[in-house]
């Protein structure tokens, strides 16, 4: 049972929000949704996207596995015109879970059967792929790599919070080594070759991750980093930007995409109640990007506008915006009902980090009007998903509504919106984190259950989850 959504309509939604003070408009006119996006010479069908969806469900050796081929499958069939490929580490040791995808030449064949399985699925239900526009996201976890965290920075804010050897009980230390200049230009390297490899198998777009305190994210951040790669503004915006202008010149005509943190905010740990709080900090806050330093529960959003602004210049035509850390701070990126199994209550009301999302999202499309914005934080507004993206598309606050853990239960959401059919609410995502306890979930032979929906992908789900649950040192939920 939900403990905060509790609206029969959407006017019931807009009502709340009002009362609240907050920026949230919803509109009964579906239209906008079905309208193209025209990117250069590209045209997106409509205006719906599928965020990168982890389903912690590769092979051990980084191939995709038969529950990584049927959720893309799910996907192109779904009606979605934008299919945001999940994040494909460009190093083994650059893997957030050791069932995560690798992208290298070794992995090519398992990528393009995962690509044309999916693009196949569309032509089936919908005739035409030609507006169907499907990326993959090229990442290092940085700091949540598995086996090993891999630093940019100290961070007196994540590093008590970070794990050097988790079974172990071992947190990094001031000790810690930091990656190498010279190593990040080796990396540098990995990506230009894992962006190259994507378009020859046929990707339509690359993605540059920087969100959610992964690697790049903290490059961003990294005022306490020595070095080429950290300190000022320029330092730190080095690497992304000598990244895009190298996979511009290798292939001028392709585009190029990041998913990045707009906010990273403060680390939340779990107070005498249950609720989030921060966890401890001084003043000023130096090493959050995104983030005022005297005031960090605000964002400061200048530093990525600059970026974003320069991104542009060099190439990069869609940014999909997003705010927190998964780990840290779940309520910023993915507001909740029920928190996941690692997490606490939420500090806020839900709606107050959908409105987040929504005024974040709305000042980077009002400053960039050309680009193609995609937009978070609308899965948990369940039924009224449509209403709200609908609203933003109308008011230029955003090009595309991305739909992140609703596409796991209800892959097809974009045909029933198209199709001006109410979502299924048998299959509409209550947000009550079963996804993300599976992720959590590392007490297996492979080290790493898959994750769905187990509520409402039960035939699939169902037994993966009773599996975790039944044999989890903790309980699950």
């Amino acid at each position: 049972m939900s403990q905060f959504f509790k609206y029969k309509t959407h006017e019931d939604l807009e009502t709340d929000a009002k009362r609240r003070g907050l920026a949230v408009r919803v509109s009964e006119d579906w239209s906008p949704l079905a309208k193209p996006f025209d990117l250069g010479s590209r045209t997106i069908g409509n205006r719906l996207a599928i965020h990168p969806m982890e389903g912690c469900d590769a092979n051990p050796d980084g191939t995709p596995d038969i529950l990584t081929i049927r959720r893309y499958e799910r996907f192109g069939a779904g009606g979605a015109k934008l299919v945001w490929g999940e994040a494909a580490a460009v190093t083994p040791e650059g893997r957030a879970n050791p069932r995560q995808l690798v992208i290298d030449e070794s992995h090519a064949h398992g990528l393009e059967q995962l690509l044309a399985v999916c693009r196949a699925a569309h032509r089936k239900t919908w005739t035409n792929d030609a507006d169907l526009l499907v990326g993959i996201q090229l990442t290092h976890s940085g700091r949540y790599s598995v086996p090993r965290p891999v630093l940019a920075q100290h961070d007196p804010l994540l590093d008590p919070l970070t794990f050097w050897d988790r079974k172990g009980g071992i947190k990094v230390s001031d000790d810690t080594p930091l990656i190498s200049d010279d190593d990040l230009k080796r990396l540098q390297d990995r990506y230009v070759a894992a962006a190259d490899l994507a378009y020859r198998i046929g990707f339509d777009f690359v993605d540059i991750k920087q969100c959610h305190r992964y690697l790049l994210n903290e490059l961003l951040a990294g005022r306490n980093r020595p070095g080429q790669f950290g300190g000022s503004y320029e330092n730190r915006t080095r690497f992304v930007r000598e990244l895009v202008a190298r996979i511009r010149e290798m292939h001028p005509d392709r585009i190029i995409a990041t998913r990045m943190n707009v906010y990273d905010g403060l680390p939340f740990v779990t107070g005498q109640d249950g609720n989030g709080e921060p966890a401890p900090y001084r003043l000023p806050v130096s090493t959050a990007w995104g983030t005022r330093a005297d005031a960090p529960a605000q964002p400061d959003l200048e530093e990525p506008l600059r970026l974003i602004a320069e991104l542009e210049h060099l190439g990069v035509s869609i940014v999909s915006v997003s705010a927190g850390n998964p780990y840290a701070s779940p309520h910023l990126l993915r507001p909740f009902e029920y928190s996941p199994v690692d997490g606490y209550l939420t500090p806020e009301h839900p709606l107050e980090g959908v409105a987040r999302h929504f005024r974040m999202t709305a000042v980077i499309q009002k400053a960039f009007p050309r680009l193609c914005v995609v937009g978070s934080g609308y899965s948990w507004l369940q039924a009224f998903l449509p209403h709200a993206g609908a609203a933003n598309v109308a008011d230029g606050n955003v090009s595309l509504v991305g739909v992140g853990r609703a596409s796991l239960s209800h892959p097809d959401f974009a045909a029933n919106i198209l199709g001006s059919r109410p979502l299924d609410p048998k299959r509409t995502c209550r947000t009550f984190s079963y996804c993300t306890a599976l992720m959590r979930s590392k007490h297996n032979a492979l080290g790493q259950f898959a994750t769905g929906c187990p509520p409402f992908d039960k035939g699939v789900y169902g037994p993966i989850w009773e599996e975790a649950k039944k044999t989890s040192p903790v309980p699950l939920q």
